[in-house]
């Protein structure tokens, strides 16, 4: 058959593999099916087209701009994904094994695209935190901002998924507004070609947004600086070797490491068999030990269990994994596939024989291996392998020994304290589970364990039917782990595309920082609309645009009616003797919802324009307790303008209340619908 060429794309243009090219092995026939490397690259080149044209590119573009083109390219992905789904069979990938690698990479680029057109801005300059306060009339201010660096991202990718593990990378760098040098591990290169020439082939991408390294870095990680970025999927050996390089050192050149991880999980002392828990229990260790054929870094190495109740889950999760058929992963019978290799074979079971030196194996063994439709020789099939360490106090290996494959060992622990001890034995991980319904058990292992772990997953019956499984990260939330699994924080939404900005505080007036955060900041010049503001529409207004109300008297009157009309008798609005004696009011007062329904009737026009809705309010303060007699007045300003659909627009309107001595009694951030 003819060989695949993994093509290398630099400058723009597709460099096929060189004479000298390595030879890629199908997992399931261990037949060459591809070639890779050798390819004559110029990677001083490539960082500088990164960063002369595609940084400027990107960053030319708003961040709702970029969500956008990231929503489109996976709608791209998806509408060819059946080509990635022939190619990942090659991996030793089931179906379902690449639905989470293919797909799950499809609905992570989406989930950043929506994160993006929600909790972004439709501009340039991304706002963290509130203003601050650094004088005492608010003349001098200081705001924290976040830009794009001004390098490239290069990423370094695992085998175990080609596809989604580069697009969770790409998803929040390309968000960012960072471009991007990928390069892939050269075992399963051609699924992350594949899909990088579909997104080539979309037209979506600006010129020089995505790069694609098929072979060896060279020189690449000695020519980058402090605006670049190194973002790591690998071994805790390579990511060592890697971010120890005196050169990324001195240039302070950030690196994000997702790295080994003896992930664990903990059946809680409640979770008895005969349990539902207990089942979901046994359903989840088997399941992270047969996807991917355990070649998952979020996979379960590491069983944890009551102490006395070890041999009833080891049979338990034995008569699963006896139904779990092996073999070719086409057909449609196939459970579980092939390692990527069959050098990958020969690592898992050299580290399950490390394990084996504490514990003994209580199921599997490659003696008791069938595959189905393919030679279990010339594949690289493993067959699961459980192991039971009856001192895991003792043992050392089961603690720091990987086995990157359907490996894992059961343990028993004496009591919860006992428990969390034995997670953290794991040295940090990406992923720890908890198995229980009592609440007091999930917190005692937040409390004690959360620390070691980036994520805690807790099931039970209420949850199991919707939850995503132990061993799913979800673009959502934080990606990585402490310590042994590498410090890193990938993905996690905005958290992720943080990886790819520079944090900056800003000092300065009212007015600068309103010029600068596109967002009008409380003291900054207030723009006289030509009409009043809810008959303007999005694009008609201005930031800083401001309405100023005429003023309306509060009557006790007001006052009781609100109270005998709502419902809402408090004492302070009902008992002058008992308002006093409060600390907080002067006598009798008006309710807090009397005020903003006041507020609405001094500013709102209310004949049919541009505001559509009403969609909610943020940030509501009481300042100053208005008593009966008191006038208020309110200001209208335009603070924040964001387009949502092709129809219409959020604003958000800053609104504050002032009494007859223009004191400020009430402040709330309004959000309303504009059509265009």
């Amino acid at each position: 058959m003819e060989l695949i060429a993994v093509e290398s794309l630099a400058l723009g243009k597709w460099v096929a593999p060189g004479n000298d090219a390595a030879k890629i092995a199908s997992a399931i026939t261990g037949e060459a099916i591809a070639q890779i490397g050798d390819g004559a690259l110029d990677f001083a080149a490539m960082r500088e087209y990164a960063k002369t044209k595609g940084g400027p590119a990107l960053r030319a573009m708003t961040y709702h701009e970029r969500a956008k083109m990231l929503k489109a390219l996976g709608q791209a992905i998806a509408a060819r994904k059946g080509e990635l789904y022939e190619l990942s069979y090659n991996t030793g990938a089931t179906k379902a094994d690449s639905w989470i690698d293919i797909d799950g990479g499809i609905g992570t680029l989406m989930v950043f695209a929506s994160k993006g057109r929600r909790e972004m801005p439709d501009g340039h300059i991304y706002i963290d935190g509130d203003v601050e306060q650094l004088s005492k009339k608010g003349t001098f201010l200081g705001q924290h901002i976040c830009t794009p660096l001004q390098g490239v991202a290069v990423h370094i990718n695992a085998f175990n998924f080609p596809v989604w593990g580069m697009l969770e990378k790409l998803a929040p760098t390309l968000l960012a507004g960072v471009p991007a040098i990928v390069k892939p591990a050269s075992q399963t290169a051609y699924l992350t070609h594949a899909c990088v020439k579909i997104m080539m082939e979309s037209g979506l991408l600006p010129e020089g947004a995505v790069q694609l390294v098929s072979g060896g870095t060279g020189n690449l990680l000695d020519l980058l600086d402090c605006q670049d970025v190194v973002s790591f999927t690998g071994s805790a050996s390579t990511a060592l070797k890697l971010r120890s390089s005196p050169h990324l050192l001195e240039q302070s050149v950030r690196f994000v490491a997702e790295q080994d991880s003896l992930n664990a999980s903990l059946l809680g002392p409640d979770a008895k068999p005969g349990t539902e828990e207990f089942d979901l229990f046994v359903k989840e260790v088997v399941r992270e030990l047969t996807a991917k054929a355990g070649q998952k870094c979020t996979a379960i190495r590491r069983i944890l269990v009551p102490q006395g109740l070890e041999k009833e889950l080891i049979d338990a999760v034995s008569a699963r994994l006896d139904k779990t058929v092996i073999g070719d992963p086409r057909l449609e019978t196939t459970r579980m596939g092939a390692v990527v290799s069959l050098a990958q074979r020969a690592d898992v079971l050299e580290k399950a024989a490390l394990i084996g030196q504490e514990a003994q194996l209580v199921y599997g063994g490659q003696d008791a291996l069938t595959v189905d439709g393919a030679d279990a020789v010339k594949g690289s099939f493993v067959k699961p392998a459980l192991y039971h360490c009856a001192d895991p106090d003792g043992a050392k290996l089961v603690h720091e020994t990987e086995a990157f494959g359907p490996v894992s060992t059961v343990m028993g622990y004496r009591d919860l304290a006992h428990g969390c001890e034995i997670l953290n034995r794991g040295g940090g991980s990406l992923v720890a589970s908890v198995i229980t319904m009592d609440g007091d058990v999930a917190r005692q292992v937040a409390l004690n364990s959360a620390s070691w772990h980036g994520r805690l997953y807790i099931n039970n019956r209420v949850s199991m039917g919707e939850s995503t499984g132990h061993g799913s990260p979800l673009p959502h939330l934080v990606h990585g782990g402490p310590g042994r699994a590498g410090g890193g924080e990938e993905m996690g939404g905005v958290r992720g595309v943080m990886h790819y900005m520079q944090r900056t505080s800003v000092q300065g007036s009212p007015d600068i920082l309103t010029a600068i955060s596109g967002q009008w900041v409380t003291g900054s010049e207030e723009k006289t609309p030509p009409a009043h503001p809810f008959t303007r529409s999005f694009n008609e207004l201005q930031i800083g645009e401001t309405l100023w109300t005429d003023s309306r008297e509060v009557t006790l009157e007001d006052i009781e009616h609100f109270a005998e009309f709502t419902g809402d008798t408090f004492y302070a609005h009902m008992d002058e003797e008992a308002a006093a004696a409060n600390p907080f009011f002067p006598g009798r007062v008006a309710h807090g919802y009397l005020l903003l329904s006041f507020a609405a009737g001094l500013f709102v026009q209310p004949d049919p324009g541009p505001v559509l809705a009403n969609t909610g309010l943020n940030d509501l303060k009481f300042m100053k307790p208005v008593s009966p007699g008191d006038s208020i007045k309110v200001r209208l300003t335009v603070k924040r303008k964001t387009r949502r659909t092709d129809e219409y627009g959020e604003v958000r309107w800053n609104v504050t209340l002032f009494n007859q001595d223009e004191e400020q009694v009430a402040e709330y951030e309004l959000h309303t619908m504009n059509a265009y």
